[in-house]
């Protein structure tokens, strides 16, 4: 198996610390697009607290793995693989969204609610940009945000897995 220095993916450390550095990594990959001007929806943003949760969460798991504290690593690790697993739920929901195949949530697919005044709307206007969950912004080789999110997530939880049955 690879092996560099401390970080072997024969052992649960070694795949916590690679979940929490893949983790890490999309978020930051989200930001630098958010930086360039690719806006996330409603459901991208949601799509991210799995990210968010799961960093801190995959280093606990590494740091408990070092020691005794086994079947509190396994515990994490059982946690992350839940949480990848429904995040990549969230994203097929997304994608087939994306895809006009059902119905995405009413904030970012639905009618835009009037405003009571025709002035606070065009006021409105001027100030709020409507990212919608139906409309995909770019694409990487020829998948959107979403798909990929379904993919790194499957791929995490997998990770995950592997780790939590790993033989000590």
């Amino acid at each position: 198996m690879l092996q560099v220095k401390t970080f072997n993916l024969d052992t649960r450390r070694g795949w916590a610390v690679l979940i929490a550095a893949a983790a890490a990594a999309t978020l930051a990959g989200a930001w630098i697009f958010q930086g360039f001007g690719i806006v996330p929806c409603e459901l991208c943003l949601k799509e991210r607290i799995a990210y968010y949760g799961a960093v801190p969460l995959a280093a606990l798991v590494a740091y408990a793995a070092t020691g005794r504290a086994r079947s509190i690593a396994v515990a994490g690790l059982i946690g992350l693989v839940l949480i990848f697993a429904v995040n990549a739920g969230l994203g097929i929901y997304h994608s087939g969204v994306e895809w006009a195949l059902w119905k995405g949530p009413d904030d970012c697919t639905g009618a835009i609610a009037g405003a009571p005044k025709v002035a606070d709307f065009l006021n409105e206007l001027q100030h709020i940009k409507v990212v919608r969950c139906d409309e995909v912004q770019i694409r990487i080789f020829g998948l959107s945000l979403a798909n990929w999110n379904v993919l790194i997530s499957a791929a995490l939880a997998a990770f995950a897995t592997r780790a939590a049955i790993l033989q000590d």
